[in-house]
């Protein structure tokens, strides 16, 4: 039998969790499909071996990218998804990312909407998730319509010291906002008295600090009594009437072979980009031979995931910080005199220890320990922005197996970003000699799955685009598609807050035009 529901949510992540918040408290009854279970809470949640060598908690899964197998370090099947894991940075895109910007290798192409649009939304996103943050102080930052929710992150005496060098020779550095719900701002349901810890970026967080989906959107959902989450439910593939245009089963089969079978007058997939285009693909039938809403074959195309990459400068005293995310710089975003494109954003990561540094560094530099490497590192995290290209994608090759194709674009934007961070280093107390880093987060260099959108972008026209303005597909009545898959361009910083802010005004329509 058919179990029937009002609202099926396929999906836990920023999309998923966060429409689950929204749509409760309608009293529709709701059912939230999720492909995992809960993140275990242990020690191992700290540990550097566990998660990067061991990867316990990422998907034991097989792909191939141009031939040759790897196993994906995304996506994450755990309530609450990549959040679980995310490093909380939560950034609006500036008002020229949903316009047309030209980039060396080719055009950054304008949204359907504009900044305006999501605006509010992302004013709702910034207090659900608990945004730390200044107004004002990011120099590219778009007009608010009110200040951040709660006050930034202090820095640490070095990192400090770091702001206090940029500032002095003209660069602009500004708090990140970040999402954490902290006991010293006494949040409802905080967790208290706990100092931040210098293993986050990628790890999952046992006290509960990370503002991510499962605990901002998932949990609050839960109280209501329409809502029901089930775990260890993978949706197999999506199936639809006689007409072609309406969801009418959602096919989930357990691990072990088990068919189960839901219905609902709506539908809202929210897998994650990756996962969402996939499901989309498989669940190919007579009226969408090609993959559902697919007969343009732009499922799965488009893919974007930031050009990223990491840096290690050795600081010429000690940086004690333990928690040194807490610091930004976007001057080159839009370029600079001498490079007129946008280069992206430069952001600080979670301390790289002594464990990460063997694990990335299998010799230290010379003359040096990595043990001194780690008490002396200032890490950087380089953002810059992936255009969109047909041939980068996600598909099913003929015998069923996940096929990844990447090739990475916008290169060049990319290294003057670094070298702008090389050439000011030395200004900032680290000796001139610095070591780079790629870390792609995709379990094979040069696949970077840490941000991924695009695989069903928005758009008005139907030739062109796989969702409409309001993520919902041109081919079909029911569905909205609520995760990275709809970034019609990627810009250059962190794309949760903007599934988030996505989400919340999706959830508005459908409450208005569809209970």
């Amino acid at each position: 039998m058919t179990q029937h529901y009002d609202v099926i949510i396929i999906g836990t992540g920023a999309g998923g969790g966060t429409m689950a918040r929204a749509l409760a408290p309608t009293g529709k009854r709701i059912l939230i499909l999720e492909k995992g279970g809960f993140v275990p809470r242990e020690y191992a949640n700290f540990d550097p071996h566990t998660n990067w060598v061991e990867k316990r908690y990422t998907p034991d899964d097989t792909w191939y990218h141009k031939g040759e197998p790897f196993r994906p370090s995304h996506p994450h099947y755990y309530v609450g998804g990549n959040t679980k894991f995310y490093g909380a940075a939560l950034f609006r895109l500036r008002e020229r990312d949903f316009e047309a910007v030209e980039h060396p290798d080719g055009m950054s192409p304008a949204w359907p909407i504009s900044y305006a649009d999501l605006e509010p939304y992302y004013a709702i996103g910034e207090q659900w998730y608990y945004v730390h943050g200044a107004a004002g102080a990011d120099p590219t930052e778009a007009d608010r319509s009110a200040p951040y929710p709660y006050a930034p992150l202090q820095h640490e005496p070095r990192i400090q010291k770091l702001n206090d060098d940029l500032a002095a020779t003209g660069l602009h550095p500004f708090p990140i906002p970040m999402g954490l719900r902290l006991g010293r701002d006494n949040e409802p349901g905080a967790t208290s008295s706990l100092d931040l810890w210098p293993q986050f970026d990628g790890y999952p967080d046992p006290y509960e600090i990370k503002a991510d989906s499962h605990i901002v959107g998932v949990r609050p959902a839960l109280e209501y009594e329409n809502v029901t989450l089930k775990t260890h439910s993978p949706v197999e593939r999506l199936e639809v009437d006689a007409s072609g245009r309406k969801v009418d089963r959602v096919v989930v089969k357990s691990d072990a072979g088990e068919i189960t079978t839901y219905s609902a007058d709506l539908v809202v997939v929210a897998a994650g980009a990756l996962s969402s285009a996939l499901l989309f693909l498989r669940s190919a039938q007579d009226k969408h031979p090609n993959g559902l809403a697919n007969s343009t074959d732009l499922v799965g195309r488009n893919f974007m995931g930031h050009n990223n990459a990491t840096l290690m400068a050795i600081s010429k005293t000690p940086n004690d910080a333990t928690f040194e995310k807490t610091l930004a710089l976007a001057d080159y975003y839009w370029g600079d005199a001498s490079y007129p494109y946008p280069m992206g954003l430069i952001q600080m990561l979670g301390n790289f220890n002594e464990a990460l540094m063997q694990l990335e560094m299998e010799q230290p530099l010379p003359g040096m320990t990595h043990a001194e490497m780690a008490a002396h590192s200032l890490d950087f995290w380089l953002q810059s922005e992936d255009l969109p290209e047909p041939t980068n994608r996600i598909a099913y090759n003929t015998q069923g197996d996940v096929v990844f194709d990447y090739t990475a674009n916008n290169v060049e934007s990319a290294n003057q970003l670094r070298q702008r961070l090389t050439d000011f280093l030395d200004c900032a107390g680290c000796h001139p000699g610095t070591h780079n880093v790629d870390f792609y987060l995709g379990g094979m260099v040069g696949i970077p799955l840490g941000h991924t959108m695009g695989t069903m972008k928005m758009g008005t026209d139907i030739n062109t685009s796989v969702l409409d303005p309001y993520c919902r597909p041109h081919e079909l009545d029911n569905v909205f598609v609520t995760d990275g898959s709809f970034f019609v361009s990627a810009g250059a910083v962190n794309p949760t807050l903007t599934i988030i802010a996505q989400t919340l005004r999706v959830a508005d329509y459908i409450k208005t035009e569809w209970f």
